[in-house]
């Protein structure tokens, strides 16, 4: 009887400790997120960063995006659905991670797009089209002025507006960001500070109801 009773309060102990040991365990994650979470936020947005939706939304994605990957292409209408069945919960903020070789050329044009006030019509209409001005993972930006077209755009005015100094900062800054983040494939997702815990749309999905929930809409 005695050896039984012992062996109950082992049992218990041992018990206690599982669970004392499993509270301390989920703290240190939470906290380690936290701490992750804000270190991020330096890097997340910065003043120049194109912007969809209410600027007092609850709910940030930050998103990066490379003109030229097919799957940032595949991706963004159904991200722009999510903003519209959510209207004032979420706002999607932009940064450059171009990736592919000539990427960097087709975002200096749609910023150069930006400065007359076309970035979102001629995103949407290089993303529709990407597959004739890139290919085999190049991007070739003498192909996409067709596709610009109707959009009342100076031609012009663009192709100087992308070499100026103001652009090109802006691209550097986005791929040193992308670096500090450990940003390494496009698109990458960042909703209200956390990264997805593995890539799809399911899990972007799964994030951004959690934060809606979390802030209480």
């Amino acid at each position: 009887m005695k050896q039984k009773t012992l062996f109950i309060v082992a049992a218990v102990v041992l018990v206690l400790v599982f669970l004392i040991g499993s509270q301390t365990y989920n703290r240190k994650k939470a906290e380690e997120s936290a701490k992750s979470i804000q270190s991020n936020q330096a890097y997340l947005v910065r003043m120049h960063s194109p912007v969809l939706g209410k600027d007092n939304a609850p709910v940030v994605i930050v998103e990066f995006l490379d003109p030229a990957c097919e799957t940032c292409s595949e991706f963004y209408p159904h991200v722009k659905q999510m903003l519209s069945a959510n209207p004032d919960k979420i706002k999607l903020v932009l940064r450059y991670a171009p990736f592919h070789h000539g990427s960097d050329k087709v975002v200096a044009a749609l910023e150069a797009a930006r400065k007359q006030g076309k970035f979102w019509p001629a995103l949407e209409a290089l993303l529709k089209t990407q597959h004739e001005w890139a290919a085999n993972h190049t991007a070739n930006v003498d192909l996409i002025w067709s596709h610009l077209e109707g959009l009342g755009l100076n031609f012009q005015k663009m192709r100087l507006d992308m070499l100026s100094p103001e652009i090109i900062s802006i691209i550097e800054q986005d791929l040193s960001d992308a670096r500090a983040l450990n940003v390494t494939m496009t698109p990458e997702y960042f909703v209200n500070g956390k990264p997805l815990p593995s890539f799809g749309y399911q899990q972007l999905v799964d994030l951004v109801d959690e934060a809606i929930a979390s802030a209480g809409h």
